[in-house]
């Protein structure tokens, strides 16, 4: 073994060691790598001036980086929508309205666990908020507990692959930087770059057709083992009318199409986007209290924030609202009056909605869990930059290289040994983690093949989703203990999960087939 190698060997042994004995991943990654590298250079094996790059990395890599400011916006998007009780009122209304169908409850789950996934992509929010709904009720009318465990934790998980997604922009942040990186080493200096917008467009057919699968298998159970997923019984009085439906249905589709609308068309970045959806969840989430409270004056204020935030893109779409023209016509002048109108009427009812959630009690929940969430996120972010520094400056590229290479079935079986790394680590580590770790090591090595980047970072993020699922550590296991009433176990839950973790393998090996699956809408849309 190389020099070269038994550092890269000692490095891993020594960053993974640590994380398993208990040291939070973020202090973890970067002491293990430090310490190491001390050691290195009293052999004279580590030069002690390469830690002189570590502030301008960190400050290239989370500081500037304006893709990243959209993390702590989609988080806060998705914890208001949480916080709000928007989630409630979807989740109520969508179990009344699937209640005779075989399987109906487990299927409304996973609609909602879809519908949710699209409007805030946050797995722990998403699987807490319906275990403590819908838990309870499926247990109550009969369900088997671990088919119920399965269908939340499996509905909570599409997060991380329907768009938006925070797991699609840290992929999308590292697979762009690695496939210029990769295709420079090939001699292209001049690729067609891949943007966060990319695999958002990339993952929507693979994630609803997991959504559909997961609805499909359950289906199949309530058909041939009615017992254990029985209908519900009408009850007396319970009658569910379209209005409540329309009504439960429009915030999340509101989102969706404000969020990912305006990204697929090419309107906005995702950083903007996510500013769209967070200022979105603001509002509707304050729609909501102030009609709770009864505060007829908020609520008819904040409806019409809501109409003119609507106003303002219809407005850009028939006027030039620029105000550097050189020549300005009667009717951008009347259209620019009214877009400054409308703008007023939102800046006050943005304030308006901050009242209402600060008068529900909801205000300092929501922002102490937005920058508890981020911060974890930025800090293991750190600590992998230090790692990834002290990893290239011991020449792990040439190790990993060289390792691919002697990999049997050329480029595909790199894909493939890079896929079954990627999912044994899922059974120990965040996908924060394995993102900021692996994704800087092979992404780059793999890209410098005619593997289409777009394929393979909707490969990674249905991959990075099973890790979610797979017993003893994926964290919407957790989530849902933490929630769940005694008389369901744990190994209910475990059980529960296997089925699901099975039907994400066949969607994952239909889109390793079939790449068109991932790469026929990116190339629809940004053609």
């Amino acid at each position: 073994m190389s020099v070269e190698a038994l550092l890269v060997t000692l490095l891993f042994i020594a960053a993974f060691g640590t994380v398993l004995g208990g040291v939070p991943v973020a202090f973890a990654l970067g002491g293990a790598a430090v310490w190491l590298a001390a050691g290195a250079s009293f052999f004279g094996l580590f030069d002690l001036s390469t830690f002189s790059a570590v502030p301008s990395r960190l400050f290239g890599t989370a500081m500037f980086n304006e893709v990243l400011t959209a993390v702590p916006l989609f988080i806060m998007m998705g914890v208001i929508m949480e916080r709000s009780r928007v989630a409630e009122d979807l989740l109520t209304n969508m179990a009344r309205v699937a209640r005779r169908v075989p399987g109906g409850l487990g299927i409304s789950v996973t609609l909602v666990g879809a519908l949710l996934a699209a409007s805030t992509g946050i797995v722990g929010a998403t699987v807490v908020a319906m275990g403590l709904l819908s838990l309870p009720t499926m247990l109550k009318h009969g369900y088997r507990p671990s088919l119920a465990a399965g269908s939340i934790c499996a509905s909570g998980t599409l997060g991380q692959i329907i768009p938006p997604s925070i797991v699609l922009v840290f992929l999308g942040d590292q697979l762009s930087g690695a496939y210029l990186e990769a295709q420079r080493e090939v001699g292209n200096f001049s690729p067609d770059p891949v943007s966060v917008g990319d695999l958002f467009a990339g993952a929507m057919l693979p994630g609803i057709g997991l959504a559909c699968l997961y609805m499909l298998y359950q289906l199949i159970i309530g058909i041939l083992r009615p017992q254990d997923c029985p209908p519900i019984e009408d009850e007396p009085g319970d009658v569910i009318t379209t209005s409540e439906i329309i009504f439960a249905l429009i915030p999340p589709i509101v989102l969706i199409v404000a969020v990912l609308g305006s990204i697929l068309a090419g309107v906005a970045t995702p950083t903007e986007a996510a500013g769209v959806g967070a200022t979105g969840a603001l509002l509707l989430a304050g729609l909501r209290l102030s009609k709770e409270q009864d505060a007829k004056a908020l609520h008819r204020l904040i409806g019409a924030s809501v109409m003119a935030a609507f106003s303002l893109p219809v407005l850009r779409s028939v006027a030039d609202l620029r105000m550097t023209l050189e020549v300005v016509t009667q009717w951008n002048m009347i259209c620019f009056a009214i877009a400054l109108f409308a703008s007023l009427v939102l800046t006050i009812g943005i304030g308006a909605a901050f009242l209402a959630i600060l008068r529900a009690g909801s205000l300092d929940q929501i922002v102490m869990s937005t920058m508890r969430v981020s911060t974890l996120a930025f800090a293991i972010l750190i600590g992998a930059t230090i790692f990834s520094l002290i990893f290239k400056s011991f020449g792990g590229d040439d190790v990993v290289t060289g390792v691919m290479e002697q990999i049997p079935g050329g480029e595909l079986g790199a894909l493939i040994a890079v896929s079954l790394l990627i999912f044994v680590l899922g059974f120990f580590l965040d996908f924060i983690e394995i993102v900021f770790i692996i994704m800087p090591i092979v992404a780059p090595v793999i890209l410098q093949s005619d593997i289409n980047p777009i394929w393979f970072g909707v490969l990674i993020a249905m991959n990075l989703q099973t890790s979610f699922l797979t017993p003893p550590f994926g964290f919407a296991l957790f989530y849902l203990r933490g929630v769940a009433p005694p008389e369901v176990k744990t190994s209910d839950i475990y059980r529960g999960v296997l089925p699901f973790i099975g039907i994400q393998i066949a969607a994952f090996i239909l889109v390793f087939c079939f790449p068109v699956l991932a790469t026929w809408l990116p190339s629809v849309i940004y053609r």
